[in-house]
């Protein structure tokens, strides 16, 4: 899991200034953990290190540090005992979302030869409490991970073994800590996107209908509008060469197979059908370029006969091809499943469009899929080319893409709007299982949620979901709650 962009991290070390004269030696060996956590959260973020803040004259020094350093989350590193007053000026000066690591070096005191000094430094889940009923009273929300601080070596100073590395508590924690940085750099990823929307929403389709101005100010996303006219006149620009670099990138990707066995309107795609649908795949890339999108939802319903009946007829290659390259596209203008998209593939986790195909009562999964596009990048195998005789419910014909998603662990992560205007992220994890599927050019994946089906899908009905939602590879539940923490939105987990 690689978030491609990195959150900026705010960290500083606790400690009371009291104790430096009192313990030498002491101040000195809780920056060398100070310097061990910025080296190890570096891997993954980019690490605004304070240092040591043991006073309140520190602590504002440190606030208006990391306000001037744009961090998006702040991480609190418990040294050894403090005063919560301490701490508090830097929450009150800056507002970033805050974790607070309790994380021991030692997974046992030599009890027999540690001195005040050397249990305190370890002696870093004392002031837990204290700062967690400072930071309520105080308005600061907080979080805090619990374990041991997984050193893998012992310092020259210590009476006892702290290399914790391979311990459990201490993977488990640092896990933790990585899913908080990857959540912030999702929440900088999306301040920083432009979504284009081309076209219209599929009409009648009143969940995926978003208010642009509230998805804006709960995510941070830029809406670039855009018309048909738009891609039409990048495609009047493609070159052949253009084209051939397209088509040569299709027959890479995907697979292009004969007719389907089971519907006739289901054919081998024509070579004019491959052409077209690489010439739409040049001008859809240049639409991006020229707009500088991030990612892309879109749908037409032409009045029949009109070029752009033709023009969408092209979209889903093009579109497939776009979501391989990190610009996840979402049809029938769903804004909100594509906003779940992106946050899927900057995770390096795929996130393919994705809605309920049918039930299986017999190997009790539910198939999912959609009739594209799909991210290329988590296919079971080459995905498949199906020319279809007609889109259904839409207009037009064109070629489709025929896949499933690769088995194993996955998770679906669906945006919906309530009522109240507020975002909510619904996130259930199931097992992709390698059932047969239909032979009708759409993707499609058997999932078992691990229960009854029907018992989920009343679970997963009361959330309120849209009828679309995002499909990505592994168990991801931790991190979508984290990235839910800290944008604010609300969370909702379908399952056992």
């Amino acid at each position: 899991m690689d978030c491609k962009v990195r959150a900026r991290v705010g960290l500083y070390t606790t400690g009371l200034h009291a104790y430096w004269a009192q313990f030498p030696g002491l101040h000195d060996r809780l920056l060398e953990y100070n310097k061990f956590i910025e080296k190890k959260i570096s891997a993954f973020g980019e690490v605004f290190n304070y240092g040591l803040v043991d006073n309140e004259p520190a602590s504002r020094k440190a606030g208006e540090y990391f306000n001037s350093s744009n961090v998006d989350i702040i991480i609190v590193h418990s040294g050894t005992y403090f005063t919560s007053s301490c701490v508090i000026p830097i929450h009150n000066i800056c507002k970033a979302p805050t974790v607070v690591l309790n994380l021991q070096p030692t997974e046992q005191m030599n009890y027999a030869k540690t001195d005040t000094g050397e249990w305190l430094a370890h002696c870093v889940g004392c002031p837990i409490p204290e700062i967690a009923n400072a930071f309520e009273r105080a308005g600061i929300k907080a979080n805090i991970v619990n374990g041991l601080l997984g050193l893998d070596y012992t310092p020259a100073i210590s009476v006892t073994e702290e290399n914790t590395s391979t311990h459990p508590s201490a993977k488990r924690a640092w896990k933790e800590i990585e899913e908080w940085v990857k959540a912030a750099g999702v929440k900088r990823m999306l301040s920083e996107s432009r979504f284009g929307f081309l076209g219209n929403n599929y009409s009648g389709m009143l969940d995926l209908y978003s208010d642009w101005t509230m998805l804006s100010a709960q995510t941070g996303i830029h809406v670039e509008l855009l018309e048909m006219c738009d891609l039409e006149k990048n495609l009047q620009k493609v070159t052949p060469e253009e084209i051939s670099q397209k088509r040569k990138d299709i027959e890479s990707f995907f697979e292009i197979l004969g007719d389907s066995p089971s519907d006739p309107r289901v054919r081998k795609p024509t070579e004019e059908q491959l052409n077209w649908s690489a010439t739409v795949a040049a001008a859809q890339y240049r639409l991006v370029k020229e707009f500088n999108l991030d990612a892309l939802s879109y749908y037409y319903h032409s009045a029949d006969g009109f070029h752009y009946e033709d023009l969408q007829g092209g979209f889903i290659v093009g579109h497939s091809l776009l979501t391989a390259d990190g610009i996840p596209c979402a049809g029938e203008g769903d804004i909100k499943t594509d906003v779940a998209m992106k946050i899927c593939d900057s995770l390096g986790l795929g996130g393919s469009f994705s809605e309920i195909v049918a039930m299986d009562y017999k190997y009790n999964t539910i198939l999912l899929g959609h009739d594209g596009p799909f991210h290329i990048a988590i296919s079971e195998g080459r995905p498949v080319l199906r020319g279809m005789g007609v889109y259904h419910g839409k207009k037009g014909s064109g070629i489709s893409v025929e896949a499933h998603v690769k088995s194993g662990p996955v998770t679906m992560l669906g945006l919906t709007q309530l009522g109240n205007g507020r975002l909510r992220f619904i996130v259930s994890e199931g097992e992709a299982i390698p059932n047969p599927i239909l032979t009708i050019g759409n993707t499609q994946t058997h999932v078992d949620f691990g229960m009854d089906i029907d018992e989920y899908q009343d679970i997963w009905y009361q959330a309120a979901p849209t009828h679309h939602c995002a499909m990505s590879i592994g168990h991801n539940r931790g991190i979508f709650r984290k990235i839910c923490d800290i944008m604010n939105i609300d969370y909702v987990y379908v399952g056992r």
